[in-house]
């Protein structure tokens, strides 16, 4: 059986000269690697005794729906302005050229629920932080943070300090 690195399709040089792109894709459009992701982000979750899975758009909604849907959890999405049909809060955060902002329902998480956040890259940490302090305003408890793989080079577990960040795989550069 291959590795899950091995269904990783590494772009150079996109979207900008010295970059490689780690597309996620080419994990999705093969049955064996979409298996394989799931149930390696579920290994990291499995002991964990927690209530809902909160996904950030949108990628986090394809990982963390069946993770959700397996662990027999609830699942809550974390979206783009505007896509959410009830009453919601929101939490702006810093891009590296600008900002941007994400939404959860202001009834998706009741007071002292236990949260894991899923998502399928953590590059600079921005948006899961954000998707943290949504869950927090609303009165839930991060027990820890998912993802499929980890640019390390770009420090995003410090935007998440103090919560328990772990990936399936990980990547040392940007």
């Amino acid at each position: 059986m291959k590795r899950l690195e091995e269904y990783v399709r590494s772009i150079p040089d996109f979207p900008e000269p010295g970059v490689i792109f780690r597309d996620v894709t080419s994990i999705l459009q093969d049955a064996d690697g979409l298996r394989l992701a799931i149930d390696s982000l579920q290994d990291l979750v499995k002991d964990l005794d927690f209530d809902v899975i909160a996904g950030t758009e949108s990628r986090g909604f394809m990982f963390g729906v069946p993770l959700a849907y397996n662990l027999h959890k609830a699942f809550v999405p974390v979206r783009k302005p505007g896509k959410l049909p009830c009453e919601t809060i929101s939490q702006s955060y810093d891009l590296e050229y600008g900002t941007s902002t994400v939404e959860i329902h202001k009834d998706a998480i009741k007071p002292g629920q236990k949260v894991v956040i899923v998502d399928d890259l953590i590059a600079t940490g921005g948006t899961a932080a954000a998707a943290v302090k949504l869950v927090e305003t609303l009165g839930g408890k991060v027990i820890k943070c998912v993802f499929l793989m980890e640019l390390a080079g770009l420090e995003g577990r410090k935007a998440l300090a103090g919560h328990d960040v772990e990936s399936v795989i990980c990547y040392e550069g940007k």
